[in-house]
């Protein structure tokens, strides 16, 4: 038989222990809606007089319950114990836990509307300094409570809905686009070209402003070139960019940047026109976008160069250093990790690190199919494995260490002589 929620047949504890055990024939057609259920729980404690009865009963009982219900354990609990407090389930009618009494009401928010348009929106303490003027030199005491409000909540205030209906003029402020740059991730498919760029700033001392290195790295290979400038300006880094891709022994092919107005401008994107460059830039909260530079700013950059302040005229002597030293070095002697992409069981993809893909930029450049065929006209491959055997690593990074010492104590020297 098939028993509705009102299910009064059973009448003992005993019936429904057998009910819950599987013994007794009994179905029942459960609604799903709250109110229904709760009312079956109020039905249920009433009818058993469950705070009456022994513990083992009650446990019996809220078995039953929590069955037909299928509420969890913890929210049928707290039906109980609303049950016991006020004799009823209605639904309680109740505020959020971090709510707090409403000081302003709409009078006030429809006089501070009024204010604003009469003074053309002041800033927030000009107009609370028109609030109590209106009621300590004027005497009008509708300004009694707006007289004592904090900057920070008139602007919640000016936020709010009901303001915004008084003054049909608000908007938020809209984003100017630039319609410069391609926003996505660059998609080298595996073939060199695709260089990511960054801007590294060595920093400020008495308001004057530290040179700038110029970092960028090919996806693929990780070939990398430095370089360092003045200024970001035009002048001093359109020339600065063109001699980077000239420098990479292979095509360009892809270029992106974060948004930095430096990288996003039309004399950037004219030059790249002009080679036949891809112009990528990053997508917003896309963090990985232009991650590879990021991390050689640190661990090549940083870690050379250091954060203390290098004034802008020692830029000449820098890029002298990263041209002759640090780059050949960066591209035949300084092994870097490689990423291997594996599908794990739920199809995502994995990214790993194994040692035997621990490389060379020159090395990897190598491992591509035909790679030669990448190569710039004007340069062979003899040329690059020539270069890259004339030193081993080990005096390639003493050159390295040798050539940075000798430039931070020319950067010393200048420093002190200047002071």
């Amino acid at each position: 038989m098939v028993i509705d929620m009102n299910e009064a047949r059973l009448e003992t504890i005993e019936q429904i222990r057998e009910f819950l055990g599987g013994t007794a024939d009994v179905a029942f057609s459960i609604p799903t809606d709250e109110s229904t259920l709760r009312t079956f729980v109020a039905t249920v404690l009433r009818r058993f007089d469950y705070f009456r009865l022994a513990k083992g009963a009650r446990g019996v009982l809220f078995s039953y319950m929590r069955r037909l219900t299928g509420y969890s354990r913890q929210h049928l609990s707290r039906l109980i114990a609303q049950y016991r407090r006020t004799r009823s389930l209605t639904p309680l009618a109740r505020t959020s836990p971090t709510s707090f009494a409403r000081k302003y009401g709409p009078a006030d928010v429809a006089l501070l509307a009024e204010t604003d348009r009469l003074h053309d929106t002041l800033s927030g303490p000009a107009t609370k300094v028109l609030l109590r003027r209106a009621r300590d030199t004027f005497g009008d005491q509708r300004f009694a409570r707006l007289a004592e409000i904090s900057v920070s909540h008139l602007y919640n205030l000016r936020a709010s809905a009901p303001y915004r209906k008084q003054r049909l003029h608000w908007m938020r402020t809209r984003p100017s686009p630039v319609a410069i740059g391609i926003r996505k991730a660059p998609a080298p498919q595996g073939l060199p070209g695709y260089i990511r760029i960054d801007t590294v700033h060595q920093g400020d001392q008495d308001g004057m402003k530290g040179v700038y290195h110029i970092n960028a790295v090919d996806i693929v290979t990780q070939w990398q070139l430095v370089a360092a400038v003045e200024r970001i300006s035009e002048a001093y880094l359109l020339p600065v960019i063109a001699l980077l891709l000239e420098g990479f022994p292979f095509a360009i092919r892809g270029f992106h940047s974060d948004s930095g107005s430096e990288y996003v401008n039309h004399d950037i994107a004219r030059l790249l026109e002009k080679l036949r460059v891809e112009f990528t830039k990053s997508r917003p909260r896309q963090t990985n976008d232009n991650a590879l530079a990021e991390c050689k700013n640190g661990a090549v950059i940083r870690k050379l160069m250091g954060y203390s302040h290098i004034a802008q005229h020692h830029a000449t002597a820098i890029n002298r250093f990263y041209t002759k030293e640090l780059n050949p070095y960066l591209n035949f002697h300084r092994p870097c990790y490689f990423a291997v992409d594996t599908i794990n069981a739920k199809g995502k993809i994995q990214k790993t690190y194994p040692h035997d893909q621990i490389m060379t930029p020159w090395d990897r450049l190598k491992t591509i199919a035909d790679y030669r065929q990448y190569l710039k006209a004007s340069i062979s491959s003899h040329a690059l494995e020539d270069q890259a055997h004339a030193l081993s690593d080990n005096e390639a990074a003493t050159q390295v260490q040798k050539a940075r010492k000798l430039l931070f104590q020319s950067i010393n020297r200048r420093s002190k002589s200047a002071a």
